[in-house]
């Protein structure tokens, strides 16, 4: 290729291009009975409207033995901004996740709803219903801005109400304009074929990757604000909201043997005012469409625009096309990114319920009734329900007249059984992975809570029962749950075998590192046991298990992930 000739497109922008506006053939792939699929380019589409194509990887094997087609299902996302939502929406999502999906929920790390097992002939009707509750499923997922998280716990300071308003602003202003999703899913009028659609902000071909924010209220990083594309940190004066340090450039996924590829944590760009925030958000997600890669795909991610152009020349970019100049960034702090269980009194004198989902997984079993308890709490409840980014629940804004009742209801129904967890159980999380992941390596979702509960016996045995270690899991190295992010990580390297992380910050503001690759469950268990037991003997007072494993050298800080992440320890 000569100096002037263009790098040749990846096949997903011609997709793109050629799609007239995220229509492609969708509406005849859902009209065909002949087969439970759509084809793989529609499948690249529908991601645009929340939807994800999947089949039972439990079964692929022998359905494939006995010349079966692959058992096709369909994933649905949910936007919920912010992760709010109303109990009455929470009804409809769980009657919904019985009657057309496969009885489960799956609140995910971007505060949003997941149903797992949707048939393509139930997938219009499931989605119109959810738009009925005043939710879609919309840029949930695709090229585009996804789900705007937020900070969900208002019991922290007065100016919740007001960054969760930002969320929604943001999140409504960067919704893509195309029909194409009201006339596929809801029945909407067609164009005419005289008139397109036009896409302000995202263009023709939308965006070369998936874009996320998220806006987080000191001393909470629950949101891990350094894992993605763009963040607001929230600058409190005097219970004041004053403006927001903006973050860009964060991002988890990686690729196993591709040096190219890396996490990367989030620069601060500088200090802005509230009223200049969605403005700023338009210009980053604008620079990174005019500048990000469309070539390959594996570099396409925001993280990689920042780091190529640099911090300076992308705040340039972002200042001109905003007309917005950005101050230096504000002094904040943060000190967990974990979720405060139980119940907490907000600032509106209203309560508040945090409840531990393992897994992010609502399902009821013949032991635990989660799902129906949560079903009957909703039924009586005068406030709302509030998803975390670490997959858990706040039943939220509970009224002092609701109180006594909700608190029995979440006794009757053993909500609260969790909070006698370890405080390792407790910093967990955990992608879905095997079965219906499709780029899943190894399991997660299924497989964290075992290891957890092996590791506990050696948690109780050194008295660390209380002690808050964040350990987390995925099935690929994609990094959907975060993983390394985590003072304990997990990353699925081919079946029943991981590469274990160690070293990240307990408040999400380092990176971890590889420790050992390709463990087997009993590898890992004999890797990590003798770490915890010197951890109990020789921390410092208020150490966190992260920084101990790299003070005593297990593994050596990441400071520059481009050059330090991949290093050699």
């Amino acid at each position: 290729m000569s100096a002037t000739e263009a790098p040749k497109l990846s096949k997903n922008e011609d997709l793109k291009e050629n799609s007239n506006y995220l229509r492609g053939t969708i509406l005849e792939g859902l009209a065909d009975v002949s087969t439970g699929a759509i084809s793989a380019d529609d499948g690249q589409l529908t991601k645009f409207h929340g939807i994800y194509q999947q089949d039972d990887r439990d079964v692929r094997n022998e359905r494939r033995r006995q010349r079966l087609d692959k058992a096709y299902s369909f994933l649905i996302r949910v936007r919920v901004p912010g992760g709010i939502c109303t109990p009455q929406q929470w009804l409809e999502m769980d009657r919904l996740s019985d009657e057309n999906a496969n009885g489960t929920l799956k609140l995910t790390t971007r505060q949003a709803f997941q149903f797992h097992g949707v048939i393509k002939s139930n997938l219009k009707q499931t989605i119109k219903e959810i738009n009925d509750s005043l939710l879609d499923t919309i840029a949930a997922c695709g090229d585009v801005n996804r789900n705007v998280m937020c900070n969900p716990n208002p019991f922290q300071s007065d100016v919740h109400a007001e960054v969760y308003e930002l969320s929604k602003a943001i999140s409504e202003h960067l919704t893509p304009n195309t029909r194409a999703y009201h006339e596929i899913w809801l029945d909407g009028e067609k164009v005419a074929s005289t008139e397109e659609d036009v896409e302000p902000i995202y263009g023709k071909t939308y965006l070369p990757r998936k874009f996320k924010i998220v806006v987080a209220v000191p001393p909470s990083n629950d949101v891990d604000i350094f894992a993605h594309c763009l963040g607001f940190i929230a600058i409190v004066k005097d219970g004041k909201l004053v403006g927001f340090n903006v973050t860009v450039g964060g991002g988890m996924g990686m690729t196993h043997n591709n040096e190219k590829t890396y996490p990367r944590l989030a620069d601060l760009l500088g200090f802005i005012k509230p009223e200049d925030a969605v403005k700023v958000a338009e210009a980053v997600v604008i620079t990174q469409r005019e500048n990000g890669d469309r070539s390959d795909r594996k570099h396409a991610r925001l993280k990689y625009t920042v780091e190529d152009m640099g911090l300076d020349a992308f705040r340039a970019e972002v200042e001109q096309r905003s007309g917005v100049i950005l101050e230096e960034a504000k002094p904040y702090t943060f000190d967990s990114t974990g979720d405060r269980y139980g119940w907490t009194e907000g600032t509106n004198g209203k309560w508040n319920l945090t409840l531990f989902i393992e897994g992010g997984r609502v399902r009821d079993t013949e032991s635990y009734p989660m799902k129906t308890g949560l079903r009957e709490i909703a039924k009586i409840h005068d406030g709302d329900f509030r998803l975390t980014a670490n997959q858990n629940l706040i039943i939220g804004n509970v009224s002092k007249e609701k109180k006594a009742l909700v608190d029995k209801l979440a006794a009757e129904y053993g909500l609260e059984r969790g909070f006698k967890s370890s405080g390792l159980r407790l910093n967990s999380i955990a992608c879905v992975a095997l079965p219906t992941c499709g780029l899943a390596l190894a399991e997660s979702e299924r497989y964290l809570p075992e290891l957890v509960t092996e590791l506990e016996s050696v948690i109780e045995e050194c008295g660390l029962h209380d002690d808050a270690i964040v350990i987390r899991s995925t099935g690929c190295p994609n990094g959907c749950g975060r993983p390394y992010l985590a003072e304990i990580g997990l990353v699925g390297r081919s079946p029943g075998k991981y590469n274990l992380y160690l070293g990240a910050g307990f408040a999400g503001d380092r990176l971890n590192k590889l420790y050992r690759e390709s463990l087997t469950h009993d590898q890992i268990v004999a890797e990590v046991t003798p770490i915890i037991k010197r951890y109990a003997k020789e921390r410092e007072s208020g150490e966190r298990f992260g920084d101990f494993t790299i003070r005593k050298g297990y593994v050596k800080p990441v400071k520059v992930a481009k050059t330090d992440w991949w290093a050699a320890n």
